[in-house]
């Protein structure tokens, strides 16, 4: 087992990797640097294996399959993830993975948010979309992790080891982060320098359909780790619709003892019960989802224990 592990994974990143790759090697000499290719169509991965990195592949494209093949893969007591880009500062290497090592963090989050990102990155809609995320997760799911989308995290073997990896592509960021809080891991956040790409690179995410995305999973992601609040506010809309169109029926029938809106009546009675039926399933599967969270923390116990053996 490495004692820590640098995973970057890669698509056509060769006018920044060399530089990613040893200024990682200086700041950590005792690490082991794990380059992921995934089909890149440049010197990736030549360049990488010159720099002194171990190069494996990833024939499925996307960032989440990239993710997924390494956490699979890999041991390491601690996991440095960190974009090839060289837009994250190797100097905060260190900084980054000591709360994992030393102080049983789970997570620990390079924020960019808190210093250079916005002047930094010359993207509008980018910028936006940082903040459109935080703020919905946050409202959501009560955190106070300061930059979900960062591509620089600091792992332990447990989180690593019990974290299902659904996403494909640049939506995986944002689903370490929501299932990190779900499960009460520990999460720290460390402020980092972020720094435009270099010349010659350019960002693989597309603002508008990866945006759209992500919105999707955070939606998907509340419904599954929260039902009963979910189901709950689909419960009370169509509750509070149907009393809407239920009041002029009932005054009119107070008034003349007369039901002449019958459809009406009709489709409000089926909308309440709808929305009793949505209160009702936002309740079982809230308690199938207490369930799995008892089935986790039993889990959780296990891949400990396979840590300490495999040490």
């Amino acid at each position: 087992m490495d004692k820590i592990a640098v995973l970057i994974p890669c698509y056509n990143e060769e006018a920044s990797i060399e530089k990613v790759v040893t200024g990682l090697r200086n700041k950590l000499p005792d690490a082991v640097i794990y380059v992921y290719d995934n089909n890149s169509r440049d010197k990736t991965a030549q360049i990488a294996k010159e720099c002194g990195a171990i190069v494996r592949h990833e024939y499925k494209q996307g960032k989440g399959n990239v993710i997924r093949r390494m956490f699979r893969e890999i041991d390491a007591e601690c996991y440095l993830l960190i974009d090839g880009d060289n837009t994250y500062p190797a100097d905060a290497a260190d900084t980054m993975c000591e709360p994992v090592l030393n102080h049983n963090a789970d997570m620990v989050v390079g924020d960019r948010l808190s210093s250079t990102y916005f002047v930094q990155n010359k993207r509008l809609f980018h910028n936006v979309g940082n903040k459109l995320v935080r703020g919905c997760i946050k409202f959501l799911f009560k955190n106070d992790i300061k930059d979900i989308m960062t591509g620089y995290r600091a792992m332990s073997y447990e989180f690593v080891k019990t974290f299902p990896v659904l996403s494909t592509g640049f939506e995986i960021e944002t689903e370490m982060s929501i299932h990190a809080i779900d499960k009460n891991m520990q999460i720290e956040n460390v402020v980092i320098e972020y720094k435009d790409r270099d010349d010659g690179g350019e960002s693989k995410l597309n603002t508008y359909s990866d945006g759209w995305k992500i919105l999707k999973m955070i939606v998907g992601l509340y419904q599954n780790y929260r039902p009963f609040h979910f189901y709950g506010i689909i419960a009370a809309i169509l509750l509070i619709l149907a009393t809407i169109f239920f009041i002029p029926v009932m005054v009119t029938y107070v008034e003349t003892g007369l039901v002449p809106d019958f459809p009406t009546l009709i489709v409000c009675g089926f909308t309440i019960i709808a929305s009793i039926q949505s209160l009702f399933s936002g309740l079982i599967l809230h308690n199938m989802v207490q369930k799995n969270r008892q089935d986790f923390e039993m889990n959780l116990i296990a891949v400990s224990d396979m840590k300490r053996n495999k040490k």
